[in-house]
């Protein structure tokens, strides 16, 4: 299969997509043509990695790494991601857990995913492949965790300084030498501009051969429509009917996903966007005009994302905002918002929620009766409350316990250094 950009240039192989990272015309990598599945193409299929073979072995036509397909998933989905019942009288609803993996959040398997498939493409030590990787808390540490001591490989982390909470900043500046953590005075867009300027610069790009690992790579979003699939699969088992997917979003990746997979054919009912204060989509769908502005800081701050990346893929795969409206539901939720959903999720479900996922159960209350009543829904959990524990556990009154896995970064020691939001400033610390 050929992967051509948004905005014209290509095609490549999914091998190139995956080496560049973004397009050289600036634009984001897409296939040429979906995959389409029956549920059907399923049958006798029961675990995540076989379900992604069968989903994802299309993408992989062409590929040097076609022959590696089994251990790649192998090692993308080596955690459990169950979907947990919640106790909703009256209604089907379940939360899609995505935060068991090494870094508690779902970021875990994009970033697994990509590293597998790099790791066997490139090998170079002598001039390693450099990831680069803007952060709005998240991203940063699973993509670390991912290439942490990987041969050929380096990886530099840039995350806005004083944006993202403690125990996100130590996940992302707790890692060996192959990773170089920036604290950058700015925000989010200040890091994901960086990484984009960066990559569009000849003489950067040159000396450092750069990769990107954020969602703007088509690496991180093929796996992470394997997870969809499986839920929605064995929902539809279990039921017959498609569930609809309530989803937290900030750059639109883990959503687009979600959308790709409704669109190769999976059950998947109504999906419904749950952003926070930075109503940038939610003005789209209202005035039809994009409109990209600075990023507000929330207590949600992996989704403060004033300039999503991925309406750009979104709108080249389904339509403009008068197309896009009529197939997807949004609903921007306040801090007031996040901190009452918190409170009242623990009431409701005997635990905690972080604030993303927060945003997520807020927005399935807000469903009209009959949005609620007529279909299922699987609520998108995508980071473990522990890592937000300043500001969960004053709302619910009680410690969160430290998942094993984080409690171990934790203990790591961390380095970072600090740059300005300037390709001067990044291109003297990169050397």
């Amino acid at each position: 299969m050929r992967y051509f950009s948004t905005r014209g240039a290509g095609p490549v192989s999914l091998d190139d997509a995956l080496r560049l990272g973004i397009a050289a015309d600036g634009g984001l990598f897409l296939p040429e043509q979906l995959p389409s599945f029956d549920v059907s193409d399923f049958d006798g299929v029961d675990t995540i990695p076989e379900v992604a073979k069968v989903l994802l072995r299309p993408f992989f036509d062409g590929s040097e790494l076609v022959s590696y397909i089994d251990a790649i998933l192998a090692e993308t989905f080596s955690f459990p991601i169950p979907a947990t019942a919640l106790p909703i009288d009256g209604h089907d609803v379940s939360l899609l857990e995505l935060y068991h993996g090494p870094t508690v959040a779902f970021k875990d398997v994009g970033a697994g995913f990509l590293a597998a498939c790099l790791s066997r493409l490139e090998g170079d030590v002598e001039n390693p492949l450099t990831i680069l990787v803007a952060t709005s808390g998240d991203t940063g540490g699973a993509v670390a965790a991912a290439f942490d001591e990987r041969p050929g490989m380096r990886v530099v982390v840039l995350f806005p300084d004083g944006r993202v909470s403690d125990r996100q900043a130590h996940q992302l500046c707790c890692w060996s030498d192959n990773v170089l953590s920036l604290k950058v005075q700015g925000t989010f867009d200040d890091c994901q501009a960086l990484v984009k300027g960066a990559m569009a610069d000849p003489e950067l790009s040159g000396a450092h051969r750069f990769s990107s690992a954020n969602s703007i790579n088509i690496g991180r979003l093929l796996p992470q429509s394997t997870y969809y699939a499986d839920a929605s699969i064995r929902h539809y088992r279990r039921t017959g009917k498609k569930p609809g997917f309530i989803i937290p979003t900030g750059n639109l990746g883990n959503a687009f996903a979600c959308i790709m997979a409704r669109e190769m054919g999976l059950p998947i009912g109504p999906v419904i966007l749950a952003t926070n204060a930075n109503r940038t989509i939610i003005d789209y769908f209202e005035s039809l005009e994009w409109l990209p502005r600075a990023s507000l800081q929330t207590l949600a701050s992996a989704m403060d994302v004033g300039d999503p990346s991925n309406m750009e893929r979104l709108r080249h795969l389904v339509g403009e905002a008068d197309v896009l409206r009529e197939q997807l539901g949004v609903l921007s939720v306040s801090d007031e918002q996040i901190e009452a959903s918190i409170r009242q999720d623990f009431a409701d479900f005997g635990f905690a929620t972080c604030p993303h996922t927060a945003t997520a159960t807020h927005t399935y209350r807000q469903l009209n009766a009959d949005l609620a009543g007529n279909h299922d829904w699987i609520l998108v959990a995508t980071a473990h409350p522990a890592k937000f524990e300043t500001i969960v556990e004053p709302l619910i009154g009680r410690q969160v316990p430290v998942p094993a896995e984080l409690d171990a970064l934790l203990s790591r020691p961390a380095r970072v250094r600090s740059i300005e939001p300037t390709l001067t400033s990044l291109a003297t610390v990169l050397g």
